[in-house]
């Protein structure tokens, strides 16, 4: 039978020196209520298994390794009670805008610009000439429109949300024309006919899935029509019998009817205006629709991503007519979708990498789209080699592709090499599950039945840290 007055009294535990540490980093209540948790599951193990005082491993039973034992799972407990749930992880998949792993990570002049504006106050809501109360929103207007050429931009929180609101600002109650080839669904179940019904505008359908010419649009047309709406297909596409007007054509009707025309353009490629590298960009890109061609041609009102192909925070950003969007900048909904000062921080300091010309070298999406096989060869044989240096498992140098992700470019392959990793006696699935459990966790990807990493998603400074993590694998059991 257990002995159980071989645990300590919660008090007595609390002048321990281990404890009196931990009480001044977590306080009082928290450690106290750890005490009470970690002396309940010792007593559990004690009536289970008298000789098993750390859940395993047989020790002797007395009152010194009962204590240490309550020491050591009350560290743990504490820990795992105040561990952050996000976490960093190095993205090895080679999708290059992971929806799942945060989308774009932000260049190092937006990172330091949100340290610079969450360590104090900034000027979010105050004008400082006339020295009263401002408007968040023109916060990156000025940039927006330098960089596109728009009249007029405001910024929400994500692309969901500038749909919803402009449909809500421009044709509430009024019927929407949409081709039936545009009526998505994209990750997270957002599907445009549901987002048009929260809105309060009507959708009304035209065309056919494949074909849909500017006549049927023209034939929808009445006097309940609120606007026109083109939804970029950015994450799938159809093939063979197709038909599709022209964003030009759409325009000129609308114009000619006097209904707007907004566009909802999904991942929002920009481009690399007046840089070298913008030629080697669109050609990787050259079937994305660019926001400045839309705007071009004479489209009344756009929106799209902050965090795919810009590389910026997620935002949904509002581009267009001046009159359109003061209609979006007044309506109620703006509060509600509305950013905060660390979105407009990292979104502005992103924007002013493409206007100082410097994104392709500074912005990570655009400098992990257009990097090479050949740069990403050389880096794999250089981590091949540190691994084969070092005892880590068995690598490979192997050809594949990398995807854009996030929606965008479906189908588009970059060619890449990649490195598959093996280890005796576990399978790709057990070793992926291993990666995942590393500090930090690495998230790799399981293709023709071996677990490969794609350095072109990793960060060249993290080409160390990867190294020291996957030599780590050799001494796992």
């Amino acid at each position: 039978m257990a002995d159980f007055r071989i645990i300590p009294a919660i008090e007595q535990l609390r002048q321990r020196e281990t404890i009196r540490a931990l009480e001044r980093d977590y306080g009082r209540d928290a450690i106290v209520r750890a005490l009470r948790e970690e002396t309940a599951e010792i007593r559990g193990r004690l009536a289970r298994r008298p000789e098993a005082v750390d859940g395993g491993t047989p020790v002797a039973a007395d009152a010194a390794s009962v204590a240490a034992a309550i020491e050591q799972g009350v560290t743990a407990r504490l820990r795992r009670a105040t561990a952050a749930s996000l976490t960093p992880v190095i993205n090895a998949t080679g999708v290059v805008v992971h929806t799942n792993l945060g989308r774009a990570p932000l260049a190092d002049a937006a990172a330091r610009m949100l340290a610079t504006i969450a360590g104090g106050y900034s000027n979010l809501e105050y004008d400082l000439r006339e020295g009263h109360r401002g408007r968040r929103d023109v916060h990156a207007e000025a940039l927006l429109c330098r960089l596109t050429g728009a009249e007029a931009a405001v910024v929400v929180n994500n692309n969901a949300a500038a749909t919803l609101i402009l449909l809500a600002a421009l044709a509430n109650g009024r019927e929407v024309l949409v081709s039936r080839g545009e009526l998505v669904e994209i990750g997270g179940g957002f599907r445009v006919p549901e987002i048009m019904a929260q809105s309060g505008a009507i959708l009304r359908e035209v065309g056919t899935t494949n074909k849909t010419r500017v006549s049927d649009y023209a034939a929808a047309i009445s006097d309940r029509t609120g606007l026109i709406l083109r939804v970029h297909r950015s994450n799938f596409r159809i093939e063979g019998f197709t038909e599709q007007p022209t964003l030009a054509e759409l325009v000129a009707l609308g114009r000619g009817r006097q209904v707007p025309v907004v566009e909802d353009l999904g991942s929002g490629y920009v481009g690399l205006p007046g840089e070298p590298g913008g030629a080697a960009l669109d050609r990787v890109l050259g079937n994305e629709p660019k926001v400045q061609a839309s705007l071009q041609a004479g489209v009344d009102a756009l929106c799209f991503s902050g965090d795919k192909l810009l590389g910026g925070p997620q935002a949904g950003i509002i581009l267009g007519r001046r009159p359109l969007v003061g209609q979006v900048r007044t309506h109620p909904l703006m509060r509600a979708v509305r950013v905060d000062k660390l979105t407009y921080a990292a979104l502005e300091a992103t924007l002013a990498e493409y206007l100082a010309g410097r994104a392709s070298r500074t912005v990570p999406v655009i400098q992990m789209i257009t990097l090479s096989s050949e740069d990403v060869e050389r880096r794999a044989l250089a981590l091949i080699d540190r691994l084969a240096a070092g005892g880590g498992p068995t690598a490979e140098l192997v050809g594949g592709a990398s995807t854009v992700g996030g929606g965008s470019t479906p189908g588009l392959e970059i060619p890449t090499r990649l490195i598959a990793i093996a280890r005796e006696g576990m399978t790709a699935d057990q070793l992926e599950g291993r990666l995942r459990q590393l500090i930090p966790p690495v998230v790799a990807r399981i293709e023709n039945d071996r677990l490969v990493l794609d350095l072109r998603t990793v960060r060249p400074e993290q080409d160390e840290l990867l190294a020291a993590l996957l030599s780590g694998l050799a001494q796992l059991r």
